[in-house]
């Protein structure tokens, strides 16, 4: 069944509800050498939320400030129908060692910048960015909690975080009372898939809402890489090829995985942008992958992935190709070796 971006879904455990796609805001300015100009990222905002969009993700250092100045800009005479989605860690002043990572002055003077930036009173949803393992937790915690209380956050999240970190944290937020974990923003894909093994499985057993960043990976499944490529020299341009092919993002297998995306756009008259995204939309463990793009023709090709209805047998030709393996212990628990009963123990089977 065709969905819209008004097809709202509710965001982990809590009572918000958000657009299926979220709109990724790290292209709006041109200050890193790519990404669309104020007019255009304009263009993209409007086209967004006119369609009934309105779950527009960034962060504090994005394009240097400029992609949370810009979407303050264009939010300014809706801001209360939007969802505005921000992290704090990364660095915010070369050489100040404060202005990153997740201590409490480095979350408070982040949010202040932010909240700043954004010309807003509030944020919706506050992502811890990048884990940070000299912080410990219940700082974190604490500090996220006193900002929910002074109502310049409304909702926690966490994105690139071991399992068992997010784990300990949500266990130790329910039992302080404190604001729990409402979201996890993790890479993942048709290419990327490892976070089946343990963060998908623990953000629906935790009641987080999973929000997909790279869910193209990083154009990958786009389709507009060759094999060629693989053997390609650097042309020295800094161009977004260049950083995948350097990340290591374009593979054989990977590329494996294109040509059976390539061939289901093909039975369905869509692109591999729209297979790829609709792959996603599909899986009942997602609440919304983010999608960016530097002009409207790019945005408008990525929404038509809302439209597409892959077929039973088509998912599992994406799904087969693109396996994983999930390791010890996840691949024994889910063999033939054993069976959990209906009463609930484990019977080992023998071969």
């Amino acid at each position: 069944m065709a969905l819209t971006l008004d097809t709202y879904r509710q965001l982990g455990r809590s009572g918000l509800r958000v657009s299926p796609l979220a709109l990724g805001a790290a292209t709006f300015g041109n200050d890193w050498g790519w990404g669309a100009e104020p007019d255009e990222a304009r263009k993209l905002f409007d086209l967004y939320v006119e369609r009934g969009g309105n779950f527009v993700d960034t962060a504090v250092t994005y394009t240097n400030g400029t992609s949370e100045r810009l979407l303050g800009e264009f939010a300014r005479d809706r801001r209360d129908s939007l969802v505005l989605a921000t992290k704090y860690t990364t660095l915010r002043r070369p050489g100040d060692p404060n202005s990153g990572g997740a201590s409490r002055k480095s979350l408070f003077g982040a949010v202040e910048t932010s909240l700043r930036q954004l010309n807003t009173d509030y944020i919706d949803l506050l992502y811890l960015h990048v884990w940070d393992p000299t912080t410990p937790v219940e700082e974190i915690l604490r500090g996220l909690d006193d900002l929910v209380q002074r109502g310049k956050v409304l909702y926690v999240a966490i994105s690139n975080t071991p399992a068992w970190q997010i784990a300990r944290m949500q266990t130790i937020a329910d039992l302080r009372g404190w604001s729990p974990l409402v979201a996890l923003q993790l890479e993942y894909n048709l290419v990327e898939r490892t976070g089946e093994r343990d963060l998908i499985p623990m953000a629906r057993e935790l009641g987080l809402g999973t929000v997909l960043w790279s869910p193209l990976a990083g154009g990958v499944l786009t389709g507009k890489y060759r094999r060629e490529d693989l053997t390609a020299s650097p042309s020295g341009q800094g161009s977004r090829k260049e950083f995948n092919l350097a990340l290591g993002g374009v593979t054989e297998r990977s590329l494996a995985i294109v040509d059976v995306v390539k061939e289901v756009a093909g039975e369905l008259g869509r692109t591999p942008a729209q297979v790829g995204l609709a792959w996603t939309l599909q899986n009942p463990a997602v609440t919304a992958p983010i999608i960016g793009a530097r002009t409207t023709e790019q945005l408008t090709e990525n929404l038509g992935a809302l439209e597409v209805d892959l077929t039973p047998s088509q998912v599992a030709r994406l799904d087969e190709v693109s396996a994983i393996d999930l390791g010890f212990p996840h691949a024994m628990l889910a063999s033939d070796h054993i069976r959990v009963q209906t009463r609930g123990d484990l019977k080992i089977q023998a071969r």
